[in-house]
């Protein structure tokens, strides 16, 4: 604890003239992934800034996906008070799906809190940010963006990264059928995003965001390779981190240099798969939810007799009477029907193991001004069971042609400043403490 102490005094100590700022974002990445490759001497300048700076394990708000996460971070905010709880969301009236773009994003991120005080930002692929809005300096939106012409402001960097061939993420489909030129993706992406940095890094900036996506990629369907001796993949796995620890060994080093603190941190973990669940498959064997389509493709179908529905990727909703156009539940047996909910779900067993690790309720885990949006149930797994809402499935639980899935406990964080945190702090705590230091 002394030595930790010690750390972050100097940490402090460092960077106390700076009023600057640099955030690097490795999606996915877990904490114990970090120290496994540390020790392996696969990520040597990772290394050394563990030997320097507090290195820990964080949290991240359920549901665990980079929706959630990066704009829990970017608002410092948790989902009750920014209001993004999935990558999805349905229109109340006639269960149509729609996306929370970044327009609609209710509040304020940090960095137009500061630009609003002339503090300059540069944000290069975080998650949640398409289509662009408007930025005191320079934004490329991460994923979801549906094209580079919406991903960028302002309008005249957009000619820049076409030559450059700059690409918003890479083609995941390739995952599944063509790995090697997936892998020549990932790395090529990531050269291009660095090659960026470069370039923006010369303008006049206060806050920098630099995020890394391709991990998450290659985690998602290449989780086994990075234990497995005999995987074809395991030396493909690791040259990609080794070139993740370059680019970060390149910035953080340059930071140091012009003494600007800096933090590495995650959006979520990761863990092996074992199977997907699919939540609306249970509902419908437990008589819960039911659809006026023999073959559904989405929740336009529900029937009005269907007590809940699920939205991926852990979300469960009361059809609730006067809140859905459909709604056949009675507000005085909500209470009930959730405690049986709960039961239910905390029974779900697949080959002898317990599927779900917790079951909350909303108010157990969310508050602010977009409480009533929540999902009514969050359900959180045990790791190997990655749940989605499943509703154009024929079974309950399937193995997916993914490899990992995400995980809410093992995220990271690597402090060169030394933030006031808790043991294990959750993702928009960092975003606080962030908003405080240009703030303050």
């Amino acid at each position: 604890m002394i030595g930790l102490k010690r750390k972050i005094k100097e940490g402090k100590m460092l960077f106390k003239k700076s009023r600057k700022f640099m955030v690097i974002g490795i999606d996915g990445v877990p904490h114990e992934l970090i120290k496994d490759f540390v020790q392996k001497g696969i990520m040597p300048n990772f290394k050394r800034l563990i030997e320097r700076y507090k290195f820990i394990r964080t949290q991240v708000p359920v549901p665990e996906v980079s929706s959630v996460s990066w704009t829990s971070f970017m608002t410092g905010m948790n989902p009750g008070e920014h209001g993004i709880y999935g990558f999805m969301e349905i229109n109340k009236k006639n269960y149509g799906y729609r996306f929370p773009t970044f327009p609609l994003l209710p509040v304020k991120t940090i960095w137009e809190k500061i630009g609003e005080k002339g503090k300059k930002s540069i944000i290069i692929n975080l998650p949640n940010t398409y289509p662009v809005r408007k930025i005191n300096g320079y934004l490329i939106s991460g994923f979801v963006a549906l094209d580079l012409e919406n991903a960028v402001y302002p309008k005249e960097f957009l000619s820049y990264l076409k030559k450059l061939d700059y690409k918003v993420d890479v083609d995941t489909a390739l995952g599944r059928s063509d790995k090697k030129f997936f892998l020549k993706e990932l790395h090529d992406t990531l050269d291009k995003r660095f090659s960026v940095y470069k370039k923006l890094d010369k303008e006049k900036w206060d806050l920098f965001f630099f995020i890394i996506t391709g991990t998450d990629r290659l985690h998602h369907f290449l989780f086994k390779a990075k234990d497995d001796e005999k995987h074809e993949n395991q030396k493909d796995f690791e040259d990609y981190y080794r070139h993740v620890d370059s680019v970060i060994g390149k910035i953080t080093e340059e930071m140091e240099k012009r003494g600007i603190p800096f933090i590495i941190l995650s959006d979520h973990g990761f863990t092996s798969l074992k199977y997907e669940v699919y939540i609306s498959q249970y509902l419908k064997e437990w008589g819960y939810l039911d659809f006026e389509d023999e073959n559904p493709k989405n929740l336009k179908s529900i029937k009005e007799t269907s007590q809940a529905f699920a939205l991926d990727p852990s979300r469960v909703y009361i059809n609730l009477k006067d809140k859905y156009g459909k709604g056949s539940v009675d507000q005085k047996d909500y209470e009930k029907l959730r405690l049986e909910l709960k039961e239910r779900f905390l029974s779900i067993e697949i080959e002898g193991e317990k599927v779900i690790k917790n079951v909350f309720f909303k108010e157990d885990i969310y508050s602010g001004q977009f409480f009533d949006n929540a999902p009514d149930i969050v359900l959180l797994s045990n790791y190997g069971f990655d749940l989605k809402a499943g509703i154009t499935k024929k079974e309950k639980y399937s193995i997916s042609f993914f490899e990992g899935m995400h995980a809410q406990d093992n995220a990271l964080l690597l402090d060169s400043y030394g933030f006031d945190l808790e043991k294990h702090p959750y993702i928009n705590d960092i975003g606080k403490e962030l908003e405080k230091y240009f703030l303050k």
